[in-house]
C-alpha cells in the first residue's frame, strides 16, 4: 500500500516573526506565527514545521512561547527545531506542544545526541534537518542557519543518522533555497534511494509542478513549501488537488 505524501508549511521564524529568504539570505517579513500557522491547520495542511532560523547562529534557546501559542491554535503535527542542543531541549519543545523536533547543529557537533533522544522518546519524534550545498561536485553538510560548512559528505551523514535512529530527515537545498526554481531533485533522489527513513524536500518550490517532481522524480515522502504559500500564490487544497490529478495519494 503507498503511503500518502505529506504537504508542509514551514514557518521560518526570526525575532518572533515568519520571515522568507534566498538561499539562506535577503530576509523579508512574512506575518505573525501563531495566524499563519491557524490558517495552514484550517487550509488543510498535514503538518506544520516551525524553525526558529537565527537560534544556533545567535546561540539561544528556541522560543518556547511562541511555540506554545502555535501549538495551542493547530492540531495537525507540529515540529519544531532552532538552537536544539540537547535533550532537555527536546524535552521542553515537546512539553509546550511540539509533535516532533528537528536537529540540526547539535546533531553534527555531537552525533550521540542522536542516539541518546531517540532511545529515551523513540525515532518518531525525531527529525534530522540537513542544510547542504553544492561545492566542487559533491555535496556538503552546513550548520548554524547555513553559515558554516562542514567536511561531511552530505550522503553519508544521512545514513549515519538513520543508523543512529532518526525519525526523518528534512533535507534543505542551500543552493535551491527560496529560488523558486525547483527542488534539487538530484540529491534528493540520490538521498531518498539511499535510506530507508522518509526524505521531506526543502528549497526551492516555485510551482505545484515542482511539488510534483520532488514526489514524483526525487521520491521525497513530503514536500516543504513557504514562499508558494505565504504569499497567497497557491493554497495548499491546490497543491493537493494538483497532486491528486498527477496520480500521487495525497492525505
Amino acid at each position: 500500500m503507498s503511503v500518502a505524501k505529506r504537504i508542509i508549511p514551514c514557518l521560518d521564524v526570526d525575532k518572533g516573526r515568519v520571515v522568507k529568504g534566498t538561499n539562506f539570505v535577503d530576509i523579508v517579513d512574512a506575518g505573525d506565527p501563531v495566524e499563519i500557522a491557524k490558517k495552514y491547520d484550517e487550509d488543510g495542511a498535514d503538518e506544520i514545521t516551525f524553525l526558529d532560523i537565527t537560534a544556533s547562529h545567535e546561540g539561544r534557546d528556541t522560543i518556547l512561547s511562541v511555540v506554545e501559542k502555535v501549538a495551542d491554535e493547530v492540531f495537525i503535527p507540529l515540529t519544531v527545531g532552532g538552537g536544539v542542543k540537547q535533550f532537555s531541549d527536546v524535552r521542553d519543545l515537546l512539553s509546550v506542544g511540539a509533535d516532533k523536533v528537528t536537529i540540526n547543529t547539535a546533531a553534527v557537533n555531537n552525533p550521540n545526541i542522536i542516539d541518546t533522544v531517540t532511545d529515551k522518546i523513540g525515532r518518531q519524534c525525531i527529525v534530522i534537518a540537513i542544510d547542504v550545498k553544492k561545492i566542487d561536485n559533491d555535496f556538503f553538510v552546513f550548520t548554524h542557519g547555513g553559515r558554516k560548512q562542514t567536511d561531511l559528505n552530505a550522503f553519508e551523514w544521512c545514513i549515519e543518522c538513520q543508523k543512529r535512529g532518526a525519525g526523518e530527515i528534512l533535507l534543505t537545498s542551500m543552493d535551491k533555497d527560496g529560488t523558486k526554481d525547483g527542488f534539487d531533485i538530484d540529491v534528493l533522489s540520490e538521498i531518498s534511494s539511499s535510506i530507508d527513513i522518509p526524505v521531506i524536500a526543502s528549497g526551492g518550490a516555485g510551482t505545484l509542478e515542482h511539488l510534483y517532481e520532488a514526489i514524483d522524480k526525487g521520491k521525497a515522502d513530503a514536500v516543504l513549501a513557504a514562499s508558494i504559500f505565504h504569499f497567497g500564490e497557491y493554497t495548499i487544497k491546490q497543491a493537493k488537488n494538483y497532486l491528486r490529478d498527477r496520480g500521487i495519494i495525497v492525505r
